[in-house]
């Protein structure tokens, strides 16, 4: 049983030891500081190709995709140092997600050099769930993911996209998906009441737009305002090319193409324009509630992901950040909609409460997609699985909040 959240930025009680236990070991020389250093990252990653590193750096890619993650990953690093005043559990976490990215970033290059027919793997049209995080979308995507004639990003697959490696090889990348849970359910005990994961689950593909260092995961776990301005008004195009890549990848190496494919990431309505310029035959769901719900939970969540990482976390500015978040994405989203003329269904999350069953058929009969009774019996054994989630006591937490001030 988790503790009680008795506040946003509560902090489990296993986060705060580990953070204190690596303070002390790198005070006292026990075990060497991570080194937040661009070059340091690059030459760690490229060590195990030797003279093959700058060709793995560029498979697949243009060089203006190869020079954009370049100038990313130093503005983010430029950023957590001047801004984010991480404690060290906080350091040691960003240089494990920031060294995984660019160890796959040269790991799928590689992969691309030998297995370029990857990068042409057709794409059945795919449904995309556009919505605010905390807005429904997560129910939405877990209900249409639940159809058999539609395919879907699990877990394992968003966070090991690699198919190849060790773990690929024998099938382990579920095992270590729960191995990675289960740790981090023990430094954040209200991570799945939050965002409920497992590792064989539907998932959204927000990992295969931040190996590309887009700014929304990192900014919902760090106080990086240069880098997050700096992101929105740059041309996030190379970020959604490598993720056209890995979603090809994926699709070809899993045998799914042929299927349309659901997705959902929160991010998406921030740069719609761009992301259906890439996939131009795309079905919309629009997911719709009050924004001040939306508010409420989206700072619950960041401010979670942010306690554990920070020890000056403050309350006044991820607010002002996702008031922001708000209302950048629906503005985008609204120009990205004015001139679609593709399928388009638009579900509120009061509908969705109420009659879920009917909200889904008149989004099927919007998006000319046919319900058939098998897609119907697997989402109502999704919804009834739901009913004892640990989804629900995010709700509680909230009301908690709101009591206490």
């Amino acid at each position: 049983m988790a503790p009680v959240r008795d506040h946003p930025l509560a902090r489990g009680p296993l986060a705060q030891r580990a953070s204190d236990f690596l303070g002390k070991a790198w005070a006292k020389g026990w075990l060497p500081p991570p080194d937040l250093d661009p070059d340091a990252l690059w030459a760690l990653a490229a060590k195990p190709y030797g003279e093959r590193a700058e060709a793995a750096e560029h498979g697949g890619r243009s060089a203006e995709d190869v020079a954009d993650f370049r100038e990313r990953l130093a503005r983010m690093i430029a950023a957590v140092e001047a801004e984010a005043d991480l404690n060290p559990l906080g350091r040691a976490m960003a240089w494990g997600q920031l060294s995984r990215q660019v160890k796959n970033r040269l790991a799928f290059g590689a992969l691309w050099l030998e297995r370029p027919e990857l990068l042409a793997t057709p794409l059945a049209p795919p449904i995309i769930v556009i919505g605010h995080m905390r807005s429904g979308t997560t129910r939405i995507h877990k209900l249409l993911a639940a159809d058999p004639a539609f395919s879907h990003t699990r877990y394992c697959d968003a966070y090991h996209p690699l198919p190849q490696g060790l773990w690929a090889r024998f099938g382990m990348s579920r095992v270590v998906s729960a191995v990675e849970l289960a740790m981090l359910g023990m430094l954040n005990p209200w991570m799945q009441s939050i965002h409920p994961m497992t590792p064989g689950g539907v998932e959204e593909e927000l990992a295969w737009i931040s190996a590309a260092l887009h700014h929304s995961i990192y900014e919902s776990q760090w106080h990086i305002p240069a880098y997050s301005a700096w992101s929105e008004a740059r041309d996030p195009a190379p970020i959604y090319r490598e993720f056209l890549r890995i979603l090809r990848t994926d699709a070809g190496h899993r045998g799914i193409a042929g299927k349309l494919r659901v997705m959902k990431v929160p991010a998406f309505a921030e740069d719609l324009n761009t992301l259906l310029a890439l996939l131009p035959d795309a079905r919309l769901v629009i997911a719709q509630r009050d924004h001040e719900a939306v508010l409420k939970s989206a700072i619950s969540l960041a401010a979670n992901q942010m306690a554990v990482q920070s020890d000056s976390c403050d309350m006044a500015a991820i607010t002002a950040r996702w008031q922001h978040k708000i209302a950048l994405r629906e503005e985008r989203m609204a120009a990205a909609l004015a001139g679609w003329q593709g399928p388009v269904a638009r579900l509120t999350f009061e509908d969705i409460n109420a009659d879920w069953e009917g909200a889904i058929a008149r989004c099927y009969a919007a998006l000319g997609l046919d319900l058939t009774p098998e897609a119907l019996a697997a989402m109502r054994q999704m919804m009834a699985a739901s009913d004892s989630g640990h989804h629900h006591a995010h709700a509680q937490q909230l009301a908690r909040f709101a009591e206490a001030g």
